[in-house]
């Protein structure tokens, strides 16, 4: 358990107080990252080591997944495997979670054997896999009409994994599964913190702001379990804003506190996604500007108006990740704090894991 108390002063033009405080079981990875994302196209098999590279079967010792490097010619000038059927992959461990960009593609050198489409599956872990979406649906990637021609493709939306791996789908049907790849993209810059179910991390801000009229919580999380509070900020007359994990689905439960004043629109309860709990990251966007509010999760956003006195919320300096500080507060639905993983949480620009880590 990791305690402590930071204050950190704020230049003056943001005149902004923040009060840190870690309940906390937490673990940090600090990656570096390239300058410019806009250059995310490094390429990253190359240089990478034999043991990065694994398959479900080889045709034979030169034909394993070692030799699946793009434009090269050792071995039988590819991976192919055993036998030519949809349960074959290709794998590759970049070493640490990257960002991905882009993946090419060509067939066995000087043979028969090439791919003419493909799925690709990405991991944390190695164990828990994602298959790679687009346009609402499992992707299937177009491969090669010939052995040596190199057919590039850039992805619609980057991904963040370690693992990749390359599911054949077709194949030349006068030959075999063949396969040589690269992967473009860069190493991916990740501020993570771990909860252990018991915890909480607090963010206390400046009285002079607390009523500005614009809110911008970005974060990711990741859990195995299907409930417990994301993100919880309470007022002094019952007002609150609670993000939770219920069921594997994210609600976010607004209540204006007195139902005798605003009884039209009290409390409002929007649900997105399903299936958050399945160990994979989900990303999370709520921006609240005035009395308009987006609500963001894994780009499916719900956009609402709330009527009335919404744009005044009476709420507290603290903002609570993970949990609710104090036992017995409204607004919660399972009271259960989070259990899992958060990354890269910014409120209104402010990097909070990197200064609680600070």
């Amino acid at each position: 358990l990791l305690g402590a108390s930071v204050n950190v002063n704020m230049d003056s033009v943001t005149e902004i107080f923040l009060k840190l405080l870690f309940l906390l079981s937490a673990h940090h990875r600090h990656m570096a990252v390239a300058e410019n994302k806009y250059n995310c196209d490094d390429q990253l098999v190359s240089a990478l080591p034999q043991s990065s590279f694994s398959s479900s079967s080889e045709l034979s010792s030169s034909h394993s997944p070692g030799f699946a490097r793009l434009n090269r010619r050792e071995g039988a000038g590819g991976w192919s495997p055993l036998v030519s059927n949809k349960y074959q992959w290709l794998q590759i461990d970049l070493g640490e979670r990257t960002e991905i960009t882009a993946v090419a593609t060509q067939g066995g050198y000087g043979s028969s054997d090439w791919v003419t489409s493909y799925l690709l599956m990405f991991s944390d872990s190695g164990r828990n896999w994602k298959q790679y979406r687009q346009e609402e649906s499992i992707w299937a990637f177009p491969g090669n009409t010939n052995a040596d021609s190199v057919v590039y493709y850039k992805l619609q939306h980057s991904i963040k994994a370690r693992f990749l791996r390359f599911v054949p789908l077709d194949w030349n049907p006068n030959g075999r599964i063949g396969m040589r790849i690269e992967v473009y993209g860069c190493i991916y810059r990740s501020e993570v913190v771990g909860f252990d179910g018991k915890s909480c991390l607090i963010y206390t801000l400046n009285k002079k702001i607390i009523n500005a009229l614009k809110d911008v919580i970005s974060l990711k999380f990741k859990t195995m379990q299907s409930d417990g509070i994301l993100l919880h900020r309470e007022g002094q007359n019952g007002d609150h804003i609670t993000l939770e994990l219920t069921k594997g689905k994210l609600s976010l439960l607004i209540n204006l506190g007195d139902t005798k004043t605003h009884p039209s629109n009290a409390q409002i309860n929007i649900t997105l996604g399903s299936l958050l709990d399945d160990q994979h990251w989900h990303s999370v966007l709520i921006e609240h500007f005035n009395n308009q509010v987006n609500f963001t999760v894994d780009k499916h956003t719900h956009h609402f108006h709330a009527k009335g006195e919404f744009s005044y919320l009476d709420l507290d300096y603290e903002l609570s990740f993970g949990g609710i500080p104090v036992p017995g507060k409204s607004g919660t639905l399972s009271h259960r704090n989070f259990h899992g993983c958060f990354e890269n949480i910014y409120y209104n620009g402010l990097n909070i894991i990197d200064l609680a880590r600070r």
